[in-house]
């Protein structure tokens, strides 16, 4: 993977708050979404190998996504997740519903964001899926209210994060 930098990230974090529409299929932001969802994933991982996730706010809105997640998805359990339950043609309808709730509330709502599949488990590319951001923190939310994500302190160590130069 091509390394980008601090300067660099900043620079793709200015241009992916664009509207979607004004790309094309450019490889290197696809490359910059990527770098930077993989970021977030080691970051989130090692918070949860640190601290007990009951205890663990992801944004000032926590509540108000969890509720809403709970009122939509009443059934939807969330210690093991499918890609057709998060992106089928009828899951995608009703997460665009949920999603679009918070467009204005959530910093970055609708960033790419990597989710993992089973939550008894690490980040890999057989247990992650690329989501929006605020569908990310629905789950999680969920997950760490819930109990699903205690396990990971007991058998995760936090790892030393790369820096990108």
């Amino acid at each position: 993977m091509t390394t980008v930098g601090a300067d660099g990230l900043m620079a793709a974090a200015t241009v992916l708050d664009r509207p979607a529409d004004e790309f094309v299929n450019d490889t290197m932001i696809e490359e910059l979404w990527a770098i930077k969802a993989f970021e977030h994933a080691e970051i989130y991982f090692n918070l949860l190998s640190s601290v007990d996730p009951k205890i663990l706010r992801l944004t000032k809105m926590d509540d108000e996504i969890y509720k809403l997640f709970r009122e939509s998805f009443s059934e939807l359990g969330v210690s093991l997740v499918t890609e057709d339950q998060l992106k089928s043609e009828a899951a995608k309808e009703c997460w665009r519903t949920f999603c679009e709730t918070f467009k204005d509330t959530v910093e970055d709502y609708n960033y790419a964001t990597l989710i993992r599949l089973d939550s008894s488990k690490d980040y890999s590319e057989a247990n992650s899926i690329i989501v929006p951001r605020v569908q990310f923190l629905a789950i999680e939310l969920a997950r760490n209210r819930e109990g699903h994500n205690d396990s990971i302190r007991s058998n995760f160590k936090p790892k030393k994060l790369q820096t990108r130069s």
